[in-house]
């Protein structure tokens, strides 16, 4: 709950038929005119001129020499000193203006300075340098590039800067709204996107009460300084038009695309185990501190899962002495009624001004009071929508929260989101390591050895000796490696996010088509042509991140706009309506062809997968051995044969020998899977199908830390190479891919090899199950890994004759 009524005690009275603020805000976000701000801005250069008389008044001044200079400008141009309500005077005093300008910046650094003078408040810049023109300004002198802010927030971000002003000036509120403009931009000659931080000088415009300055009781200034980013609420409070904005903005812009960039990089590396320590939070916490400008700052990180609040990095004194009690982890129940759960619940933020009044004696109200908080603003933590945590800020003063605050914690929520997502899925990874550990058996052929080393390891404990578990490797065993790739799977799925993408701006202009028929309005031939210019775009080709962007587009500038175009008529909302009814309701857009792709693949990798796995179950009754299946656009798995995998040790070349048949033989039943499965799918998918053949036999050892085998040793990382890069690899001296469809490639190092597998093809060749023809190849060289060679053949599946 909050201290502050909702509504505040006085109100100033509308005239009948005059717009409420919420009609008033709504219809200067939707407007294409910056002339509906509601505060009277009246563009003039008097300020300057009286900024530069004072400063031209005492001899002792570097100005003086220059005050002849200024006089004879306004008397060979007074309109300049006076309000300018025609920019034709700016125009007709061009030089004049520019000379007044270099009293800010010297000319000598126009070619390099990014710099204009704007209306106070409107993005119409009336003088720029050189530099500013060359890279923001187009042909017909409209801004390019784009902020990074929604036009909604833009305005939001206007109207709270002017009120700041007025509360600054008369009502002795100190706080700024320095939100962090930049301004991306394409460069002309990279192509590539450089990012500007606008800074604003203020020192040319003024505020005035345009009659008697209103009063406002303190409540109704706290209501007022509470509300900024709501100013539909203190517009009948504050009038904005009672106020007069005189005189004219200075701009300035300073690249940030190097600084910009590493934080984005940052947030893609950040270590969520450095986080979670004591260290690395204090760390976070200092830079939150610098952020929110505020060095009493007191942070807590909350994560939700299972029922329980959790709390990371414990042993961290301020995290200890948060919120959440001196627990690591808390039953969500505990804080029912409480104003953590409304967060939760609503997924907005919620501010406590002052945690005395409002929160009372509910959960942690004391740990807070000793620590000095006396504010406190809870950020639920959001992941595909889904509240999965909180970031809470503790402030050391009542009523300390300004608009700043909540703005940039909305910028950060995304990142502190993808920290507790990381965080789960590692609390998930040691929950599944400790099921593994305590319930779930080792592969059956091993789990010998792992009985006897957890046996001698208890018999240490129980003698009061210190032990870990001994490692468990096996030696002198034989790799087998198998895959069926689903070939061209990245290239059908872009090319299915295409044609929906597509389909999607086809919609997407039948409706503007549609609107224009009824209205032909000039924005709208604007947006028709822009979806037109990305369809084309898209039918070229799909480029990195252009989905997303394609569909921010779309739902952020044209069905924005649909709500207005129904209006137009039936035939239009009719159009609307099929545009909608087109979309996937959770993913936003078309989904039609991917998921047909999607569904294909799934259908197909389930073949795959359930045949691979029976007929691992019938070898392996035959031959024991180790087997590991792992599924990805296709199936692949991984073999080990030898003596020392059995606990009898016996183990004979034989098994091997068959154990190499059967891979050829589960091959060619995967290909045959594939053609059988074909004609249903959804979208047709082809596998191609390869073994890797090594003799030389090599150790694997079990890692205890990731509960999985791996090879032990430098040499035997080999194989690993091998068999990580071998799905791209070419034949010798061209550009075509080993693995082709409805083909097997057999890849081997040395002779004897070759020799084994010839006589295996040849006995399923004699069974009608292989084709005939075995193409030999050398393989080009891999980057670590050369000498590669590989037999190449068909698959006869039944009906047809095998692929030539």
């Amino acid at each position: 709950m909050s201290l502050l009524p909702k509504k505040p005690m006085k109100r100033v009275p509308r005239q009948p038929g005059e717009a409420t603020p919420t009609e008033d805000l709504s219809r200067l976000i939707r407007g294409k005119s910056y002339r509906d701000f509601p505060f009277r801005v009246v563009l003039s250069l008097g300020p300057l001129i009286e900024h530069l008389r004072e400063a031209a008044n005492s001899e002792r001044s570097p100005m003086f020499r220059l005050r002849r200079d200024i006089d004879d400008i306004l008397s060979e141009a007074p309109e300049l000193e006076g309000p300018i309500e025609d920019m034709g005077v700016i125009e007709r005093n061009r030089d004049r203006v520019e000379a007044l300008m270099s009293y800010i910046l010297p000319p000598t650094f126009w070619d390099t300075e990014l710099a204009c003078a704007m209306v106070p408040f409107f993005a119409d810049p009336f003088f720029v340098t050189p530099a500013f023109r060359r890279l923001f300004l187009s042909e017909d002198g409209k801004l390019l590039g784009r902020i990074n802010v929604d036009k909604a927030g833009f305005v939001v971000g206007r109207l709270a800067r002017a009120y700041l002003m007025v509360l600054r000036k008369y009502y002795g509120v100190t706080h700024d709204f320095d939100y962090p403009l930049i301004r991306a931009i394409e460069d002309p000659d990279t192509g590539l996107e450089r990012r500007f931080r606008l800074h604003f000088d203020s020192r040319f415009f003024h505020v005035s009460p345009r009659n008697q300055l209103p009063e406002l009781s303190e409540e109704e200034r706290i209501f007022v300084f509470e509300n900024l980013l709501e100013p539909e609420r203190i517009m009948d409070v504050l009038p904005p038009k009672e106020f007069e904005f005189f005189g004219f903005t200075w701009v300035r812009l300073a690249e940030v695309t190097e600084t910009e960039t590493m934080s984005e990089l940052e947030r893609d590396i950040i270590d969520q185990e450095d986080l979670v320590s004591p260290e690395g939070f204090a760390r976070l916490q200092h830079r939150l501190r610098v952020l929110m400008r505020r060095p009493g700052l007191v942070v807590s990180l909350a994560a939700i899962h299972d029922g329980q609040v959790h709390l990371f990095n414990e042993g961290s004194q301020c995290l200890r002495d948060c919120i959440f009690a001196h627990s690591t982890h808390v039953p969500f129940g505990q804080f029912s009624g409480t104003l953590f759960e409304r967060a939760i619940h609503s997924g907005e933020m919620v501010k406590v001004p002052d945690v005395d009044r409002e929160l009372a004696k509910k959960c942690g109200v004391q740990e807070l009071q000793r620590m000095g908080v006396r504010s406190l603003l809870i950020a639920p933590l959001k992941y595909e929508g889904r509240v999965i945590g909180s970031l809470n800020l503790g402030y050391c003063k009542t009523f300390d929260i300004g608009p700043m605050d909540t703005t940039l914690v909305a910028e950060v929520q995304p990142l502190f989101s993808m920290v507790i997502k990381r965080i789960l899925e590692d609390m998930n990874h040691q929950i599944q390591g400790i099921i593994q550990e305590k319930c779930t058996a080792i592969h059956p052929i091993v789990e010998w050895r792992f009985r006897q080393a957890a046996a001698r390891h208890l018999k240490h404990m129980r003698q009061g000796k210190a032990s870990e578990i001994e490692p468990i490797v096996f030696r002198d065993v034989t790799p087998l490696y198998g895959a069926s790739d689903i070939r061209g799977s990245s290239e059908a799925r872009n090319r299915a996010i295409q044609q929906d993408l597509s389909d999607h701006l086809e919609l997407a202009k039948s409706v503007l088509d549609s609107a224009l028929n009824k209205k032909r309005l000039p924005i709208l031939e604007e947006l028709a042509s822009r979806v037109t210019a990305l369809s084309q775009r898209i039918a070229r080709g799909l480029n990195a991140g252009e989905e997303t962007s394609v569909v921010r587009f779309l739902h952020d500038e044209v069905e924005s706009e649909f709500p207005q175009l129904e209006r137009f008529g039936e035939e239009t909302a009719e159009a609307v309506e099929v545009y909608h009814a087109a979309l996937d309701p959770r993913m936003g857009t078309i989904y039609r062809r991917r998921k047909d792709f999607e569904e294909s693949v799934r259908l197909l990798n389930d073949a795959l997968a359930v045949y691979l796995d029976e007929e691992e179950a019938r070898i392996q009754a035959l031959c024991p051995h180790f087997f590991e299946r792992h599924r990805t656009d296709g199936v692949d798995y991984v073999v080990y044969a030898g003596a020392s995998l059995v606990e009898s040790g016996e183990f004979s070349t034989l098994f091997l020998k068959n154990l190499r048949l059967w891979q050829l033989e589960v091959a060619r039943g995967m290909a045959v899977r594939t053609e059988r499965l074909k004609p249903d799918l959804p979208v047709p998918l082809d596998t191609a199908h390869l073994i890797l053949v090594q003799d030389a036999p090599l150790s694997v050892r079990f890692r205890y830390d990731e509960k999985r085998f791996d090879v032990d040793g430098a040499y035997d990382v080999r194989h690993e190479i091998v068999k990580s890069r071998l799905d791209k690899a070419v034949l010798k001296g061209t550009e075509e891919r080993l693995t082709q469809p409805r083909k097997i490639a057999v890849v081997y190092s040395t002779a004897e090899e070759r020799e084994e597998m010839l006589k295996h093809i040849s006995f399923l060749q004699g069974k009608g199950l292989l084709g005939e023809e075995v193409e030999s190849l050398e393989i080009e060289d891999l980057a670590g890994v050369s000498g590669l060679k590989a037999l190449r053949l068909g698959v006869v599946v039944e009906g047809s004759s095998a692929p030539s």
